[in-house]
């Protein structure tokens, strides 16, 4: 497969992974588990938690392509970075897919919650607030941790090796450091509210303009014909 080729497949992977993460996560699934009475929630809008399901199962699919995909590109550079960069990519890839045990299970156990009816749904609730605490714990915590390392390591290659303009690097190289900011914040429980989206802001933006860019633009053609000369 050739470098262009690559760049184009990485980009609509970048954008592909932001769609899936923000819109599974955000419009179809997060709603119905915030919701008041949340198993009656998800019992009536199964349908819509399972999309929402689905496309962040595509969004752990297109993390795990970006790390493998740019690993042969990365190891032209260095190989040590390209292994960790992949290592990182995985294991957020794992966690992004295991974040959806969790509506798949509130699924099933809002059926069982909706036919008990008035007998004693103590134990439905209980099971239910635990199995959204640990989605939460993987979303809130774990995900952030490896993104924001995965994004740390991408982005300093790509400055080093000189793959992409420079500003680029930069941007993404700062909204990562931002994400791991925010999740210290989390882990120490200080609320932060609405800055937690402006946090958030500056790596979801350069990554939608860098899956653009590199569809468009491709990565810097004369960086990558001077590593195939060496």
């Amino acid at each position: 497969m050739n470098t262009n080729k690559t760049a184009r497949i990485v980009g609509t992977l970048f954008l592909t992974a932001m769609v899936g993460s923000l819109v599974g996560g955000i419009v179809f699934v997060e709603p119905f588990l915030t919701a008041p009475d949340y198993l009656i929630a998800i019992s009536e809008n199964e349908t819509r938690v399972s999309i929402g399901v689905f496309l962040e199962l595509i969004n752990g699919i297109a993390v795990l392509g970006i790390g493998a995909l740019m690993f042969p590109i990365l190891k032209q550079h260095d190989e040590h970075t390209a292994l960790g960069y992949l290592g990182l990519r995985i294991i957020e890839a794992v966690f992004c897919c295991a974040i959806v045990i969790s509506p798949l299970s509130l699924i099933t156990l809002s059926q069982e919650y909706v036919k008990a009816g008035a007998l004693d749904t103590s134990y439905y609730q209980a099971a239910g607030a635990l199995s959204i605490a640990e989605r939460a714990s993987i979303a809130g915590l774990l995900i952030p941790v490896f993104l924001g390392l995965g994004a740390l390591l991408f982005y300093s290659a790509l400055y080093q090796f000189k793959l992409l303009p420079r500003f680029v690097s930069i941007w993404g190289f700062v909204g990562a450091t931002l994400i791991l900011a925010l999740n210290v914040l989390l882990t120490f429980g200080v609320e932060v509210g609405s800055i937690g989206m402006v946090l958030a802001l500056p790596i979801i933006s350069n990554e939608i303009f860098l899956g653009i860019w590199l569809i468009a633009k491709g990565f810097n053609p004369s960086a990558i014909a001077s590593r195939s000369a060496e």
